[in-house]
């Protein structure tokens, strides 16, 4: 199974990882990006991700296609949240699965760092004195500077 996908819902990362299983791989590694409650020394709240869809779906399967041609893969699978998420919920899934560790770790680590670089995903952050703030939409090379905002 190679798919990415952006969901409103939330996402089950064991049924996720079932979708993986291989009777050949000897290895699965899994990323999962949490909400968590501090950025950069302030307290956050909640978050909340945008995304141009179709786009962002497309460039998704590209980026685990290439995971696939560089490391040895059975399987990669992702899933980006969209919407609003509260303190500790699940924003983002990767899972592979290959025959040797090497490869799944790597590929795991390649697919998690591109989409971060490439995605046109957006994320608002909801702080607790009532501020928010877009962050981390830099283009590639500069990942946690203000960038362009997400379309109206």
């Amino acid at each position: 199974m190679d798919t990415f996908r952006l969901s409103p819902q939330g996402i089950d990362p064991a049924a996720l990882q079932r979708t993986l299983a291989d009777l050949r791989a000897g290895a699965c590694v899994t990323f999962e990006g949490w909400v968590r409650n501090r950025n950069e020394g302030q307290p956050v709240q909640s978050l909340e991700y945008e995304a141009y869809a179709v786009l962002a779906e497309a460039e998704g399967a590209r980026i685990l296609a290439e995971a696939r041609a560089r490391f040895a893969l059975l399987g990669a699978a992702a899933v980006h949240r969209v919407g609003h998420l509260a303190l500790g919920e699940l924003a983002v899934w990767v899972g592979v699965t290959a025959e040797h560790r090497g490869d799944a770790f790597d590929a795991c680590r390649y697919i998690i760092d591109e989409a971060k670089a490439r995605l046109p995903i957006w994320k608002k952050e909801h702080y607790v004195d009532g501020a928010t703030a877009w962050i981390n939409c830099a283009t590639r090379g500069d990942h946690g500077g203000a960038g362009a905002m997400p379309p109206a």
